[in-house]
């Protein structure tokens, strides 16, 4: 350990500023205020980052330092912490690392003239926005409060629904720079202990210099093999009640200072592909969504490589769908056409992201009359390959997941090259390509990914794809 980190503080209070002026550097920093005042008879100095202290609290507290007397003072700094300091999130520190974290974090420290311990007042207020629905995790029915960016808030949440003893919450940070605030969440009392504690271990091991990506970042920390294999090892939700749920399942939860989400884990395939939905209807409604969602999933990753496939062998298609048939050969190879309109899809998109919210909708009409009604009067696309990429492209959207969207994006992509190269032998290597994506990834639990599917545990299926009715009380 550095001189740096080791270093404490003095009885001294010139030599305490000089220390900390030094490592906040605030002759470079407009936003460290450093202000002096009085405790009774003794020079005091209070050091915070403006913006994180509101002016309120900071007029009631200097004018309680203002009406103490001499006499009131104690000879160390633990009387008066114990007797005095009017708040309630109060610490004696002395380590001068763990202070210049403590008022970076938006923590107001308050030194006095002969006390070798400072008092870290924690009346931090971050800039917030209001707890409403997120913009991604809607529901039809159910709680219409979501995640923030503020930490703090986002625990509130959990224990608004959740007033059991057995949850707990611990708090440990990550990154030598950014020291970013990390949560871990379980029961005490339903989770996997034994992989409770490998997630400490790695979080509290983590070698990293800053989680710059919030959740994304300590996903790749926490596991960073197979990158190459799409299919995501968290699932991710902004809203409490989901998170909730899943803690009362057993699961971890994990929430990271700034992302308005939670990491759930361990979690597999049909872990993912559940919403909140499911339960806020009745069991057969509930049923019949997760059974649409499932069949909806397998149209988005099968649709456009079968069809492909009968396209290319026009003698399979059956009497009943001679439909599906091109009146018109096409100018355009299917493949090509296919592969353009899943890049154009995601050009959209990208377009829609950084689009202004005010032009957001003619934009969007535009682009779709542009690139419908004109791509396919001028030959590029046909009428059917347009048809089947609009009902994947809005399909997409029936997954919460865009990781998992994105995955089967990617799958269907290959399956789609591996069909036209190979024909009907390219589209069984494609499916068997895409079952060993799945059966070799595994969750972050070490679990298999298609669990209760393989190994398969046929009550635990059940369970999966048919709502039942929810058990109010523990087995």
């Amino acid at each position: 350990m550095s001189e740096k980190e080791n270093a404490k503080l003095v009885t001294c209070l010139e030599e305490n500023q000089a220390g900390l002026r030094n490592q906040l550097r605030t002759d470079h920093n407009f936003d460290i205020i450093e202000r002096q005042t009085m405790v009774a008879d003794r020079n005091a100095c209070l050091f915070f980052v403006d913006g994180f202290v509101k002016d309120e609290i900071m007029e009631k507290l200097m004018e309680f330092f203002y009406s103490i007397v001499p006499e009131d003072l104690p000879e160390d700094s633990g009387g008066l912490f114990e007797g005095f300091i009017p708040y309630i999130e109060v610490n004696l520190m002395e380590n001068q690392e763990e202070i210049v974290t403590g008022i970076l974090s938006g923590m107001m420290c308050l030194m006095i003239d002969g006390y070798s311990r400072c008092f870290l007042i924690d009346c931090r207020t971050y800039p917030v926005r209001s707890v409403e629905e997120p913009e991604k995790d809607k529901v039809l029915r159910g709680s219409r409060d979501g995640f923030v960016e503020t930490i703090i808030f986002n625990t509130a949440l959990i224990r608004r629904r959740i007033r059991d003893p057995n949850l707990s919450i611990e708090l440990c940070t990550a990154g030598t720079a950014s020291k970013t605030d990390i949560v871990l969440c379980y029961m005490q009392d339903r989770a996997d202990l034994n992989f409770l504690h490998k997630i400490q271990k790695k979080i509290t091991t983590l070698k990293v210099d800053a989680l710059t990506m919030n959740q994304e970042s300590l996903a790749e920390c926490l596991y960073p093999g197979k990158w190459w294999n799409p299919f995501p090892k968290f699932k991710y939700t902004e809203r409490p009640d989901t998170a909730a749920a899943c803690l009362l399942e057993g699961k971890i939860v994990l929430l990271v200072d700034n992302s308005p989400s939670a990491m759930i884990l361990p979690a597999a395939m049909l872990d993912i592909l559940e919403e909140a939905d499911d339960y806020y209807f009745p069991p057969i409604t509930g049923t019949y969504l997760r059974l649409s969602r499932f069949l909806i999933a397998l149209f988005t990753l099968f649709l456009t490589p079968v069809w492909l496939l009968l396209m290319q062998n026009p003698d399979w298609i059956p009497a009943g769908l001679d439909f599906i048939r091109m009146e018109e050969n096409p100018q355009v190879p299917l493949i090509l056409q296919l592969l353009l309109l899943e890049l154009a899809i995601d050009g959209l998109r990208l377009a829609a992201i950084n689009t202004p919210s005010m032009l957001t909708t003619p934009l969007s009409v535009i682009a779709g009359i542009t690139v419908g009604e004109y791509a396919v009067g001028s030959g590029w696309f046909s009428e059917e390959t347009m048809l089947y990429m609009a009902f994947v492209a809005i399909s997409n959207y029936t997954q919460a997941s865009y990781e998992l969207g994105y995955a089967f994006k990617f799958m269907r992509i290959l399956l789609l090259i591996l069909t036209f190269f190979g024909n009907l032998i390219g589209f069984c290597v494609g499916i068997g390509v895409i079952f060993l994506f799945l059966l070799l990834n595994r969750t972050v639990s070490g679990e298999s990914y298609l669990y209760p599917l393989l190994p398969l545990h046929i009550k635990k299926l059940g369970e999966r794809i048919f709502r039942r009715r929810i058990h109010y009380t523990r087995e």
